[in-house]
């Protein structure tokens, strides 16, 4: 009897063992899910989020708080519905700490809307550049580390007008939310600078037939402002510039950007010399850009010619998260209230400029004003034209006559 207590000792001690060793194992590792577009119309945008997110933990060696960093990656199609589902398993099933994403404007503001029910998880925003998932009705536990889709726009409007002279355009964009936080970033400054809008065409995601809207654009327009991202705008560029199509363009962030400028199989000089504005530009003359571009291109041989506004939001976001991490010694006991007012002060020294937050955990960073022009190994660059810094997210106004302008919708603004 007393040799089998002893082996029952024994036997209990190395369940113990085991069992406290998994709890410690458990509590090395932080685990952060991150959601991007990897199937749909914007697969190639959310494959260069993934590979901001990888490049930011290859910098940190995997870990921050002196904890392994373990990434569960789940794909969404740029839908609400989709997110949520690959968010309900990260955050329910695979339990993450942590997530990083998404890609697409209606995709976030749906995000935000389901971080309000896990107030024990902290989202960060990826890319997602919709307006109201920050300035109307904000999540606590959401954070945007890129600037959204009005601020991209600043100083564009009156660029468009002013300098180029295009007094009357038409615009062609995506049916949600984030091509109309676009139209109305970009139309708030052409419109009260003196333009005009003749037409406003709305395309579904994944729509690859433009020849109805090629063929109703006023012969008389000046230019195109377009708003379409991943292959939504390498479709629409090839089949205008196939009918003949000449008028010259205005290109929205993700429309000039290396998601369309670096696609293959179609020819580039028709979009050189378009202006456009976004977080970033290929030619960025500071050491961090050039140093962080030069890491992306060695890391990742296969990608864009230059990181793309997706890389780099995601980046930015893991960025915030590790040194968030690393400052609280990645310590999520009180159910985040450290990370979380320690990331809220943060200033990220982020490579296109330092980045910190407002009121509303939402960005205030340098937007470029850019023209597209070709760099001598053929591929199409932005190259900066003008700095605007520290654009917030109401566009340098009072908040509350920005608020009163109302939510960004087909039709609004006005532009009367």
């Amino acid at each position: 009897m007393k040799r089998s207590f002893k082996l029952l000792l024994i036997g209990l001690s190395m369940v113990l063992c085991v069992g406290s060793g998994s709890i410690v194992m458990a509590q090395d590792v932080i685990k952060i899910g991150a959601l991007a577009t990897l199937e749909g119309a914007f697969t190639v945008l959310g494959q260069d989020a993934i590979r901001g997110i990888k490049l930011a933990l290859k910098e940190h060696n995997n870990t921050a708080g002196g904890k392994k960093i373990e990434l569960i990656t789940m794909s969404s199609d740029a839908s609400p519905d989709s997110a949520i589902r690959a968010a309900k398993k990260l955050v329910e099933q695979d339990k993450v700490d942590l997530v990083i994403g998404p890609v697409s404007g209606s995709e976030g503001i749906a995000l935000k809307d389901y971080a309000k029910t896990q107030p024990q998880v902290t989202f960060m925003n990826g890319a997602s550049a919709a307006q109201d998932t920050t300035l109307r009705d904000p999540s606590a536990n959401f954070f945007r580390w890129q600037t959204e889709g009005a601020q991209w726009m600043a100083g564009l409007g009156e660029y468009a007008y002013k300098t180029k002279g295009y007094k009357k355009i038409v615009t062609i964009a995506e049916d949600y939310s984030f091509p109309y936080t676009q139209v109305f970033g970009f139309l708030l400054g052409y419109c009260e600078a003196g333009g005009k809008v003749l037409d406003r065409f709305w395309v579904p995601i994944g729509n690859k037939d433009y020849s109805t809207i090629v063929a109703s654009i006023p012969e008389d327009v000046d230019a195109i402002y377009v708003a379409l991202g991943g292959a939504d705008g390498v479709n629409f560029l090839s089949q205008y510039e196939q009918s003949g199509g000449d008028k010259p363009l205005i290109g929205g962030s993700i429309t000039m950007d290396q998601s369309v400028l670096g696609s293959k199989g179609r020819r580039k000089d028709y979009v050189i010399g378009t202006p456009a504005a976004g977080p970033i530009a290929d030619s960025i003359d500071t050491d961090i850009w050039k140093n962080w571009v030069a890491d992306y291109k060695a890391t990742f041989p296969k990608g864009f010619p230059s990181p793309s506004l997706f890389a780099y939001g995601y980046y930015c976001a893991t960025m915030a998260t590790l040194e968030t991490l690393n400052a609280i010694n990645g310590d999520l006991s009180d159910n985040h209230k450290a990370f979380r007012e320690y990331m809220a002060k943060l200033e990220l020294k982020a490579p296109a400029g330092n980045i910190t937050l407002d009121e509303n955990r939402q960005a205030i960073a340098n937007i470029y004003l850019t023209e597209v022009v070709k760099g001598e190994d053929g591929n199409l660059y932005n190259k900066v034209i003008k700095v605007i810094p520290n654009v917030n997210q109401v566009m340098g106004r009072d908040r509350e006559e920005f608020i009163k302008l109302g939510p960004v919708s087909r039709d609004n603004p006005p532009c009367n």
